[in-house]
């Protein structure tokens, strides 16, 4: 399966490519049936404005909040430029934005305002000029999202058309830096083809939280925390690692009461059965070994000194310290990001950020005596690797040719 969407998505991204928005215009057609508006796809401010004014009081505020304690936190994440002088050479790490990024929202039936927040607003604090939004179809929610947020133009795209459009540009859908945001196997498969024509911000797998508990942890806020992310997706995955003998059971009894009258019952059900376990361990140096081997998405530590044992867990994308700390907060209103790595890739990346969104760019800047001295050893490495004209060009400056 996963071979034929790539097959397929591969024609898709080539035929936007050569034939732009009449291309993207006719998979739209054919995969969401919508045409453009006047030749473009893109959303008048004006009826963005008119969607996002529909949002119930109740979730604008929970937005607004969110927005602010996602704002402060990443504010404090900027990179600062570098600039020293070593024996006569300036060394500067310069550290700029990303012109200009593109946001992929999934749409239909699914409001993800909490994934806008958490991607528009660390590009903005980190100085990107404009943000490019696509969505097959913004929820009011999703709108509101993106005016916190500071996106700058939305396009109702999606699909694989839509991650072509922002990576080769079309007449009107400008050419991004980078491509963030979730969407399904074709959007994750076009991310991952166009990556090198832009730069992406990971392939995520399936939702993971591993929750380490002690005996006095509360099976029912386990059993919450363990259903919280299943109802993600059949996918997910749910485990608990405990000392305890008899908490698996008792989280069991929770579970089954918990999911009684759950929305997403089946999902969530469907989700525990399959990638669903409890582990028992002797020692709690036992059920850190695991976590840091599982390198979860996000980690939960119900357990005592829980502070103490976060500093010895070092794969995780998360850490959420003591019983009161949720992953549902982090998800929606603690402040840090929630795009987090996936599939045990914590054990090398991160959470979004800032960062992401900011590129490096290394100065160097001699002075002739400098360039002299050191002109010799350059021209002995050089010559070492065979790259005598490399050495030439050193020597010339140190008028030793």
């Amino acid at each position: 399966m996963a071979g034929e969407i790539d097959a397929q998505v591969q024609q898709i991204l080539a035929d936007v490519r050569a034939r732009r928005d009449v291309a993207v215009a006719e998979y739209t057609q054919r995969f969401d049936q919508r045409a453009p508006t006047d030749g473009s796809y893109e959303l008048p401010r004006a009826a963005w404005d008119e969607r996002a004014a529909k949002v119930a009081p109740v979730v604008r505020e929970a937005l607004e909040l969110a927005a602010r304690r996602i704002r402060a936190f990443h504010e404090r994440q900027r990179d600062p430029d570098v600039d020293v002088t070593l024996d006569g050479v300036r060394l500067e790490l310069r550290v700029t934005p990303l012109a200009r990024v593109g946001l992929y929202v999934p749409g239909g039936t699914a409001r993800y305002p909490s994934s806008v927040l958490m991607t528009a607003i660390p590009a903005k604090v980190a100085g990107v000029d404009e943000i490019i939004m696509v969505t097959p179809g913004a929820s009011p929610e999703t709108l509101l999202a993106a005016t916190l947020a500071g996106v700058d133009r939305v396009f109702e795209l999606g699909g694989a058309q839509a991650v072509g459009a922002l990576a080769y540009g079309t007449e009107t859908v400008p050419r991004v830096d980078k491509i963030v945001g979730p969407g399904n196997a074709w959007v994750a498969s076009a991310k991952r083809q166009v990556y090198g024509e832009v730069d992406i911000d990971s392939i995520a797998g399936p939702s993971e939280v591993l929750i380490i508990a002690d005996a006095a942890a509360n099976p029912a806020w386990i059993a919450a925390d363990l259903i919280a992310q299943a109802e993600h997706d059949p996918e997910a995955r749910a485990v608990l690692v405990t000392t305890s003998g008899v908490l698996p059971a008792q989280v069991d009894t929770e579970l089954v009461q918990q999911l009684a009258d759950l929305p997403r019952r089946a999902i969530a059900e469907q989700a525990l059965r399959a990638h669903g376990a409890a582990v028992i361990v002797l020692t709690l140096d036992d059920a850190i070994d695991y976590a840091n081997k599982f390198a979860p998405e996000h980690l939960e530590l119900q357990v005592a000194d829980a502070r103490e044992v976060s500093v010895r867990c070092t794969t995780s994308g998360a850490i959420f310290v003591g019983a009161y700390s949720s992953e549902a907060a982090g998800d929606y209103l603690a402040g840090a990001n929630h795009v987090l790595p996936t599939g045990g890739a914590a054990r090398y990346a991160s959470p979004l950020g800032v960062h992401d969104f900011r590129k490096r760019t290394s100065i160097v800047e001699y002075d002739a005596v400098t360039a002299a001295a050191h002109a010799d050893a350059i021209a002995a490495l050089a010559h070492c690797e065979g790259l005598d004209g490399h050495g030439r060009s050193a020597l010339l400056r140190g008028k030793r040719v």
